[in-house]
């Protein structure tokens, strides 16, 4: 089913596929938008292409018997998850600020700061962190360029294969990038993250970390299975789900947040009528398995939860980050699911509206269309489903906006096949599948 093969036309239907970082869901959509069938299975992680065969098999045997034609497959990927980022700098408190400050809406996560001169068993200790980027910052622009030039060295000399993002003194960026180019290092230069001292300014690695992640997230693991996959899947699920927003946008004549919470990230996008393109930020340290933590840790930093609250609900995190693949089977364990989704979709969307706002939040007219995406939510249990819906209406900086916005719930998983058939030149059956399994 998914091998390589003839491109067939819209007639066939389409197979619309997300890879994620622990379940792969595909969607069987006819010609005319309707859906005709659903299926889901755990994302393999020895070869990734098994789990995906298995999810495409069984929503393929949902094909009218009289359909012999293979409909064609469209297929995101978010699989690599958020992008864990070890940071190496000059002095430890300003290496993590400037790291949790870039990696902010850049899809990543800190898991590892090192401060002053890289040593092999420093060296070492980063290794046993699995970034899957480094942040190399060092000094303010004029300060002797010595300690960023020498971790430029070791990490040029280090058995690490890591995208490196140069942030650092401005004067030895050039040397640096030499250095580390020397011995084939794949680096993205971007301004100084701290160019005077006591000064922060993340922007510039902040895009510079999105690139990365870019490309980071679409995954594709194991040798064999690598090429097949890349060949199949040419996007990433936060662009398919974009497109879904924008065409959402479009649709209802409103203004849209959407709000996708998954196992290792979670994304929001946002867009008005007439205002192009949706806004995207991905939060790579919210999310309710691998990133489950993260959401404790800044619910508590937004004084959404208090001290009895986050004791309470630390036994369930802690199961969450721990087995990705864990659906709980009773109601207080699929509520306590419902809790850190709603936490992690209140700090994100916060997080989006302070990266896309300008001036305070109520001198901006109200969002006009709320939509909760993500297998939590996709869970049909319209009480707790009501009790998230309360937690973003009574938010204090996300009340004022979303208080007479519906809050609708993407329970079909027809957001990202949209911006899927969108993209690929399905607009009409991307609006009827809108309509039907969403706006009503």
């Amino acid at each position: 089913m998914t091998g390589a093969g003839p491109r067939v036309g819209a007639g066939t239907g389409s197979i619309c596929l997300d890879v994620g970082s622990t379940w792969t869901k595909a969607v069987l959509v006819r010609p005319d938008g309707g859906l005709a069938g659903f299926a889901e299975h755990p994302t393999t992680s020895a070869d990734i292409l098994t789990g995906v065969d298995a999810a495409v098999r069984a929503v393929g045997a949902a094909r009218s018997p009289d359909q012999r034609a293979e409909p064609e497959l469209l297929a995101c990927s978010s699989v690599g998850g958020g992008l864990r980022l070890a940071v190496v700098g000059a002095e430890r408190l300003t290496a993590t600020e400037a790291g949790y400050r870039a990696a902010r809406s850049a899809g990543s996560r800190v898991v590892h700061v090192h401060s002053g001169p890289l040593e092999p068993q420093d060296v070492r200790l980063l290794r046993s962190s699995r970034p899957g980027a480094v942040l190399l910052t060092g000094g303010a622009d004029g300060d002797d360029p010595s300690l960023l030039l020498h971790n430029a060295g070791k990490l040029a000399r280090a058995r690490i294969r890591y995208p490196i993002v140069l942030a650092g003194n401005v004067a030895a960026r050039d040397d640096a990038l030499a250095l580390l180019r020397a011995t084939g290092r794949t680096v993205v230069a971007c301004d100084n993250v701290a160019p005077r001292p006591g000064e922060l300014v993340p922007e510039s690695a902040r895009a510079a970390l999105a690139e990365v992640f870019a490309r980071h997230v679409l995954g594709g693991r194991g040798p064999t299975a690598a090429p097949r996959f890349r060949r199949m899947v040419r996007t990433m699920t936060p662009d398919a789900v974009r497109r879904g927003t924008a065409e959402l946008t479009r649709l209802s004549g409103r203004s849209v947040l959407l709000v996708d919470v998954g196992c290792a990230t979670t994304d929001v996008h946002s867009a008005v009528p007439g205002g192009g393109d949706a806004r995207r930020t991905v939060e790579g340290d919210l999310g309710v398995r691998a990133a489950a933590e993260g959401v404790l840790v800044e619910a508590q930093t937004e004084e959404l939860v208090d001290p009895v609250e986050a004791d309470l609900l630390a036994p369930a995190v802690r199961r969450m980050s721990t087995e990705p693949g864990y659906v709980p089977k009773d109601a207080g364990g699929a509520a306590e699911d419902r809790r850190i989704a709603a936490l992690a979709a209140v700090v994100a969307a916060r997080r989006h509206l302070r990266a896309v706002l300008t001036g305070p939040a109520d001198a901006h007219p109200p969002i006009g269309l709320v939509v909760l995406a993500g297998g939590v939510f996709r869970r049909r249990d319209p009480g707790g489903l009501a009790a998230v819906a309360g937690t973003l209406r009574c938010d204090e900086v996300l009340g004022p906006l979303v208080a007479d916005a519906p809050i609708l719930v993407d329970a079909d998983f027809a957001v990202a096949p949209a911006g899927l058939l969108v993209a690929n030149g399905r607009a009409e059956a991307a609006e009827a599948l809108l309509r039907d399994h969403l706006l009503g």
